[in-house]
């Protein structure tokens, strides 16, 4: 990533963002999130708007979308329950389709946050033991 410090720029694409992002597909939900969560930029709106199209969107994320939404979530503190339990409820769903870096980062996202999910764990474990 490009360590470069433009927050003008970044306002400015968070409030477009949250503008379109009911016309966002679950890739670009996910790609905001992860891009903002990677460089630290504090947008605590966009991401509540980016968490309230997840939460409806979340039935059609791959594994690697829903993995990489909690990882920005639980990156950023960012406090979202209502999202962690439907990209829970919607990695149990498709836990075989991920590969080991979406188990483990779906993992750590849920750990960091201490986001009560045992039927995910449990999945993420016997999955991770294949």
């Amino acid at each position: 990533t490009v360590r470069h410090d433009a927050p003008e720029l970044f306002a400015t694409v968070a409030a477009e963002a949250m503008h379109k992002a009911g016309q966002f597909k679950p890739q670009e939900l996910a790609n905001t999130a992860w891009a903002y969560a990677t460089v630290q930029h504090d947008a605590p709106a966009l991401f509540d708007t980016v968490a309230a199209e997840a939460t409806h969107k979340a039935g059609q994320f791959k594994p690697q979308e829903l993995a990489n939404t909690a990882w920005a979530y639980a990156t950023v503190q960012h406090d979202a329950p209502a999202l962690f339990d439907t990209v829970a409820a919607a990695s149990m769903q498709k836990v075989g389709q991920f590969n080991p870096q979406d188990l483990a980062n779906t993992a750590w996202a849920y750990a960091t946050v201490q986001h009560d999910a045992p039927a995910l764990f449990d999945m993420v474990a016997a999955e991770a033991m294949q």
